[in-house]
């Protein structure tokens, strides 16, 4: 059944990453508030599919980190490609909405426009940091940017691009009135206590490349101070038995660390400083203003084509939009536990450093925009579907 003979809007969407399957399901349950009946199909993850959305394919749990990384993954993700190509031409929904993942989704899009199908584009590539030559691909194949960064928008006007600022998508999921004594209840800390937490990544080589870092930070901190607290908060893709192997007694050395799992907002909420690896993390942990020292570490190959990609002088999303370097940033060979550990002390010992951190967490929260992000979201890709339908498509009642 196309979308010109089917009764119900008809939405197809592609994430490809778990944070684009997040906020792809905080955009599904919004169009279904709007629109009751809509169909959604696509690619995403678990939790799209638990927002009704059909699965067409789910490469979210197998996300790498790095260019030799990804190669093993494109035999894979060529076949979710095949398969929502088909449907495109197949059933031509009213609106594709692509989120994230830009090097697959805007090839998604050039197929798109060939089968006359309106698209959308939720959380676009970062142009600013890397690769701007992409907006031209984007002029040619996206009818319309939904940008969640407030300088994005002023990019695409420069570039005739249509485009809307709805806000950051992270306004709508994360516990923006959690609070420290709050947060620390829930991981059963106590309020005076002396609190690290480890937020090594989301991604596998994330973890074997940064977790051992921290770990050494954790034993230089220890040290230091009297009996610290360190929580790590593991993310949900990646599996429990790599941490468990790292943290075996006699395998690092380290203080005992307390692994929670699904309490990673309660971490960042609870801790007085936390290792944080650079992603949307490190924005999360700004929201909840959480003292950080962020870190990152690449394949040597993936490190050399960054250098040669990447125009903004910082790697973490706090000091980017900021457009100053408010968080301090280890990369690369600079990772040691050394490093980490005095960039902490700095946080830990003296207080305005902290303060400091906070106060510009406050003003990044405020360029962010509102809550109500999906639902402005969902307008904009439901006006998009209603737009297409002066091109022939019929938009139902």
């Amino acid at each position: 059944m196309t979308a010109g003979t089917d009764e119900r809007l008809s939405v197809m969407l592609s994430a490809g990453e778990a944070s684009g399957d997040l906020h792809g399901s905080t955009l599904c349950r919004a169009l279904q508030d709007l629109r009751p009946g809509v169909r959604l199909c696509g690619m995403g993850g678990a939790r799209m599919k638990a927002a009704g959305m059909e699965m067409i394919a789910d490469p979210t749990s197998r996300a790498v980190v790095g260019i030799n990384e990804a190669l093993g993954r494109i035999p894979e993700l060529y076949r979710a490609y095949r398969h929502l190509v088909r449907r495109l031409h197949a059933e031509r929904p009213h609106v594709l909405v692509l989120i994230d993942f830009p090097d697959f989704n805007l090839y998604l899009a050039r197929q798109a426009r060939r089968a006359g199908v309106p698209v959308v584009y939720f959380i676009p590539p970062q142009i600013w940091a890397w690769r701007p030559g992409r907006i031209r691909t984007i002029a040619r194949r996206v009818n319309r940017v939904l940008a969640v960064l407030p300088f994005e928008r002023e990019l695409y006007e420069a570039a005739g691009v249509p485009v809307d600022f709805v806000g950051h998508p992270l306004l709508d999921v994360l516990p923006l009135d959690l609070g420290r004594d709050e947060a620390r209840r829930r991981l059963g800390l106590d309020p005076g206590d002396v609190v690290v937490g480890l937020l090594p990544g989301s991604r596998r080589e994330e973890v074997t490349r940064l977790l051992p870092a921290m770990l050494a930070a954790t034993k230089r901190l220890a040290s230091a101070r009297p009996a610290p607290r360190f929580v790590l908060g593991l993310a949900s893709t990646v599996d429990r038995r790599i941490i468990d192997t790292m943290l075996q007694p006699g395998s690092s050395g380290a203080p005992p660390v307390a692994v929670v799992e699904q309490r990673t907002y309660e971490v960042m909420a609870g801790a007085d400083v936390i290792f944080v690896a650079s992603g949307t993390a490190t924005l999360e942990a700004a929201l909840l203003g959480a003292p950080m020292v962020v870190c990152y570490r690449v394949s040597r190959v993936t490190e050399a084509m960054v250098r040669l990609l990447v125009t903004v002088p910082w790697a973490s999303l706090p000091n980017i939009v900021s457009g100053r370097p408010i968080v301090p940033e280890i990369l690369q060979d600079q990772v040691s536990g050394e490093r980490l550990a005095v960039e902490a002390l700095k946080l830990l010992d003296g207080p305005l450093a902290a303060t400091a951190q906070r106060t510009a967490f406050k003003d990044l929260r405020g360029r962010l925009g509102e809550p109500g992000v999906a639902r402005r979201a969902a307008v904009a890709v439901i006006e998009a579907a209603r737009v297409a339908c002066t091109r022939g498509m019929m938009f139902p009642a």
